[in-house]
């Protein structure tokens, strides 16, 4: 049988009864921008981070501009983040007009890898972005003990792994702020855009709030320079209702991580590594095929129906947009090995074991041809 990288149908299905029962509430409201449905997600979301406050945003790339924003990060500033992850990451601290300085990636776990850290600081630098790539937490004790002693801000990328832990505390609450996406592909996906920022933070979660409505504390009156940040209601709806099931879809995904690793144990690939302390939410589940096979993998699989993506085929600190940064090859070379190497394979709540299976069978086809 053919098995797509994710699948929401099954999901939708599920739900269809509340999900639609939320669309008819939300229409017969009349109100679909911020309002009540958006307060109450933002309650649930801050209850389950464990953090005072949740701000709904427009998308996780909207959650990481005004969290800099907020942060009054600019011109002149420098921001150490990694080069491996989605390009928002470092686009958004070039659009508030700071400097991105990648720092390389641990190659067993791709997070930032803090031992390079301290060697990239200079007084310009403001902030950290690490990012919990795939679902697993950066290494946040190092990350936090590193920026308190040059008083720096720490702004947690957590797009991927809402419902994953760094020693029980979960993503989000470790830093000054955390980030989400509910983008479609992730684990509490929306019906199109929407993101999120915690904090526990008052002051900094007031300021978001009105960075997010053009920076209007009220009415007409505007204090600072925002944008439309904003959240709307029938997400909310949605998110609260999918919100609830975020754990068994996280343990889901887990059990089916455990499976793949037992089943791929003997081939030729690594497999996801999940470092003690750190509970990975397995957003994806991505594999590293070395000797310049990935491609030939990655081919095999479609031809069996079985659905892949590269995530991402090229490090952020070479993508053309930064050639002023004068990054070369080889610069960072941990992070332009995994873009060369890495293959995410389908995973999603509602995944079966004989789909699971249907993958499994093509990949050990792929190494036993081999």
């Amino acid at each position: 049988m053919a098995v797509p990288l994710i699948d929401l149908a099954d999901q939708h299905e599920l739900l269809r009864e509340p999900l639609e029962a939320a669309f008819a509430e939300v229409l017969a409201s009349g109100q679909f921008i911020l309002g009540p449905y958006v307060e109450k997600f933002e309650r649930e979301l801050a209850e389950y981070c464990q953090v005072e406050h949740a701000i709904g945003v427009s998308s996780g790339t909207d959650a990481l501009l005004v969290a800099l924003m907020a942060l009054d990060i600019g011109p002149g500033d420098e921001v150490i983040t990694t080069p491996f992850t989605f390009f928002a990451t470092a686009g958004c601290i070039s659009r508030v007009g700071a400097k991105p300085v990648f720092v390389d990636i641990v190659p067993r776990t791709y997070n930032l890898d803090v031992e390079q850290i301290e060697g990239a600081l200079t007084r310009q630098t403001k902030a950290i972005i690490p990012v919990h790539l795939f679902g697993l937490p950066a290494n946040m004790g190092p990350i936090n003990d590193l920026a308190k002693a040059n008083n720096l801000a720490v702004i947690e990328d957590a797009a991927q792994a809402l419902g994953a832990r760094y020693d029980d505390k979960p993503v989000g609450s470790i830093g000054d702020v955390g980030c989400f996406s509910f983008y479609p592909t992730k684990s509490v996906p929306a019906l199109g855009d929407g993101g999120a920022v915690v904090t526990n933070d008052a002051k900094l979660a007031d300021k978001i709030r009105m960075l997010r409505v053009h920076g209007s504390d009220r009415g007409y009156h505007f204090p600072l320079i925002g944008g439309n940040f904003r959240l709307d209601a029938i997400q909310a709806a949605v998110l609260s209702i999918k919100l609830k099931h975020l754990n068994g879809w996280v343990e889901r995904r887990r059990e089916i991580a455990d499976r793949y690793g037992r089943k791929f144990e003997d081939l030729a690939m690594t497999t996801p590594f999940e470092p003690d302390v750190r509970f990975h939410a397995y957003n994806q589940y991505t594999v590293r095929v070395r000797g310049g096979q990935r491609e030939a993998v990655r081919h095999h699989l479609d031809a069996c129906g079985i659905g892949t993506r590269v995530y991402y085929p090229e490090p952020v600190h070479l993508q053309p947009c930064y050639t002023d940064l004068n990054y070369r090859p080889g610069n960072l070379p941990a992070a332009e090995a995994a873009c060369e190497e890495v293959l995410s394979l389908p995973i999603y709540p509602e995944m079966t074991n004989a789909q699971q299976d249907e993958v499994v069978a093509a990949v050990r086809e792929f190494f036993k041809a081999e």
